[in-house]
């Protein structure tokens, strides 16, 4: 029986932006937050005594700012030697040869794979095999997966790999592979790096995505870590997540259509923040708040957003005992019609509702009605189109939005005309 930790797109030093704007934000735990996730994973593996470590890519976040990114990962790497441990890495696209410019020589017991062809590497106690091939440049678009090895004899063979497999939504279509390619290899676990959410793409042989270690913006919710496996003396894989993040993101709704005040929306976040905080003990939380629903709230939310976002703000910092940060509030809601309102209206009334549903569908008309608030948008201070919130005519989602919210207010008083005509 062995184990080994497969984790992979560690981005050490990688940026949190945008968060030194807002008052109360864990700027200083954010941007530490990748190392201390490294940190967390050499402290699983040394716990755990196992016997390797897999890095599958994107170690880096890209040229080092200085050289204090690579003493951190020799450091870390220090402990792992000590502690007679092996780690095993292929650069990815973020840590590709052409993009470091400033490098240190690697510690003992850390073998990075070569650029230019694939390579093997061989653990004698237990029997191990590694593949690997590192990236050369950022944007490697060929399958380096068919031109992988045969496997060795008499081994464990583990193929160590960056790459989108059949593609992800949200990551670049690099080292493009199928499943049926990674099988064909005879392979006894595949260690994918370059997505960043957990899946597992096969169960024999295992072919698994561990996701990154640390989530780094409102795209890469939930927990992160890495895969701890362990082999039985029959050749089985106990393949299970392990949590390493040091702070967490989550992209939340709050449904405001029983709220009647900006406060009972306040409340109704409060309430699911305690949640996740009861999920998630110990743990910084960066969350992103959509409000929603048809809300008797709204038009107070609405007529004046910078208060209740700093309200809702305010509520979370005082939650979480400053555990809590919201990192935007977005304010989607609308006013409620009167019962049975939208299936009774006919005439003039019904033909806005269809045309704003069809606008409301189609990408190109939301840009075709953005460009028409060019001129106002032109005329808008430059402070207040840097702001959270501010207009984004060149955004579907954001236009598509306001006709939610503007649709109520126009059926109102339109019928509100009709009835005293």
């Amino acid at each position: 029986m062995f184990r080994f930790i497969h984790a992979a797109d560690l981005h050490l030093d990688s940026p949190m932006l945008r968060l030194e704007a807002y008052e109360g934000a864990p700027v200083e735990e954010l941007r530490g937050a990748t190392r201390r996730a490294f940190e967390n994973l050499v402290d699983l593996a040394v716990s755990e005594a196992v016997d390797f470590v897999l890095i599958a890519g994107d170690l880096y976040d890209g040229d080092w700012k200085d050289y204090n990114t690579g003493l951190h990962f020799v450091a870390q790497a220090g402990r792992l030697r000590e502690a007679g441990i092996p780690v095993f890495i292929v650069a990815g696209n973020h840590d590709a040869a052409s993009r470091i410019t400033r490098t240190l020589r690697l510690p003992e017991g850390v073998h990075l794979f070569p650029t230019d062809r694939p390579g093997t590497m061989v653990l004698k106690e237990p029997a191990i095999a590694v593949h690997g091939w590192s990236f050369a440049s950022p944007a490697i678009r060929r399958d380096l997966a068919a031109g992988y090895p045969d496997p060795v004899p008499d081994c464990f063979n583990i193929g160590l790999l960056h790459t989108c497999a059949t593609g992800r939504e949200g990551h670049e279509p690099y080292a493009p592979c199928t499943i049926q390619t990674l099988q064909s290899k005879g392979y006894d676990y595949w260690a994918l790096g370059h997505v960043h959410r957990q899946e597992i793409l096969s169960k024999d042989p295992p072919i698994v995505f561990p996701g990154n270690t640390q989530g780094r913006n409102v795209r890469e919710t939930g927990p992160k870590g890495c895969m701890l496996v362990t082999m039985d003396p029959q050749g089985r894989a106990d393949v299970r997540f392990h949590p390493l993040d040091a702070a967490r993101w989550f992209d939340e709704k709050i449904d405001a259509t029983e709220a009647r005040t900006g406060y009972d929306v306040v409340d109704a976040m409060i309430g699911r923040l305690e949640t996740l905080l009861e999920e998630n003990p110990g743990l910084p939380l960066v969350v992103r708040i959509a409000v929603t629903g048809e809300s008797k709230a709204h038009e107070e939310l609405a007529s004046n957003l910078e208060r209740w976002t700093n309200e809702m703000r305010a509520a979370a910092l005082e939650a979480g005992g400053g555990r809590v940060f919201l990192e935007k509030v977005r304010v989607l809601t609308r006013m409620p019609l009167e019962p049975g309102v939208g299936a009774a209206v006919s005439g003039p009334v019904r033909e806005l509702m269809d045309s704003l549903d069809e606008i409301a569908s189609d990408s190109e008309q939301l840009l075709a009605l953005g460009r028409v608030l060019e001129d106002l948008e032109s005329k808008l201070p430059r402070e207040f189109k840097e702001t959270e919130g501010a207009p984004g005519i060149d955004d579907p989602e954001w236009i598509r939005d306001l006709l939610e919210q503007v649709r109520p207010m126009l059926v109102r008083r339109l019928l509100h005309e009709e009835t005293s005509s």
